[in-house]
């Protein structure tokens, strides 16, 4: 193990605070009375917190927010931990101590753990909820945790492939939908787009409640459309901009999708979706919430298998 002057401080107090939930002042009362971290100070005194400390007070919060005393949290070992946050995570309605179990093992690079934590969570919760509620709050803390620099791509290829898995396993267990009795959709991402998770889960839910689906994937090229809504006539197109195209050529794509499938609805969601400026016809709408997306799904789902 490395020694705590090659650890590297990463963090400050309040990026600990906004990634655990835990109050400032907590945490500074916990390592000064319990020592549960140990901060390195920079040349000008200020306090910085390594990916380990972060690491353990995750596992730490998670325990304490499950019941368990501070004083004997902190006599615990970082296996002792790890093995009585896997213990301890029973309750599949306590969201933050969810996500905060699975950030740890994605920071000790634990895929048992995460996995058996994600399964877990989809048996009590159901699919759909597990991803609302704990997958894609799990994926936000990540995502800030990207934007600080403190996680790296080998973390978030790692949670990426598991979340992946998960969706295409439980998208293939679904009855299979005849395009003839449902709505029908295309679901692609753009040309250099590889962010795909939406996506898949977008695919999921169309698919649960009973429509039909054309699924394309990632990296699309826009002039592949016109063929396809000339052969499968869908009712709708929907994609997601993460990343791409650039922000000042996003009304310039959408608006050669709407040309290239003009008798067609498009579904717009993801970051660059957001643009406040961007112009969008009567044909195109803007999703801002997942939550969005699942109303339109259930609004339009087929009667036959309207719950």
């Amino acid at each position: 193990m490395r020694s705590r002057t090659e650890l590297v401080g990463h963090f400050s107090i309040s990026d600990l605070e906004n990634l655990s939930g835990i109050k400032a002042h907590t945490i500074r009362m916990w390592e000064q009375r319990y020592g549960i971290l140990r901060p390195v100070r920079t040349s000008t005194n200020i306090r910085t917190y390594c990916d380990e400390d972060l690491r353990r007070l995750l596992n730490v919060a998670t325990l304490c927010g499950r019941g368990y005393r501070i004083s004997r949290v902190a006599q615990l070992s970082e296996q002792e931990l790890s093995q009585a946050v896997m213990s301890c995570c029973d309750d599949a309605h306590d969201h933050v101590q969810q996500v905060n179990a699975m950030l740890a093992s994605m920071l000790e690079m634990n895929e048992l753990h995460l996995c058996k934590q994600l399964v877990w969570t989809i048996q009590q919760l159901g699919f759909e909820k597990a991803f609302m509620h704990v997958a894609y709050p799990f994926l936000a803390r990540i995502g800030i945790m990207w934007q600080a620099g403190t996680v790296n791509p080998a973390h978030e290829h790692l949670v990426t492939n598991i979340l992946r898995q998960k969706l295409m396993a439980a998208t293939d267990a679904l009855v299979p939908v005849q395009p003839a009795e449902s709505l029908r959709w295309v679901l692609f991402l753009p040309e250099g787009e590889m962010h795909e998770l939406a996506l898949l889960f977008m695919n999921y839910t169309l698919r649960a409640r009973g429509h039909h689906v054309l699924y394309l994937g990632q990296n699309l090229p826009s002039a592949e459309l016109e063929a396809v809504c000339e052969t499968y006539k869908p009712y709708a197109l929907c994609t997601v901009m993460t990343a791409v195209p650039e922000r000042d050529q996003v009304q310039a794509y959408i608006d050669r999708v709407a040309r290239l499938c003009p008798d067609t609805v498009l579904y717009l969601y993801g970051p660059l979706a957001h643009q406040e400026n961007l112009v969008l016809t009567s044909s195109m709408v803007r999703l801002r919430l997942m939550t969005d997306f699942l109303a339109v799904a259930d609004q339009l789902r087929p009667t036959t298998v309207a719950q």
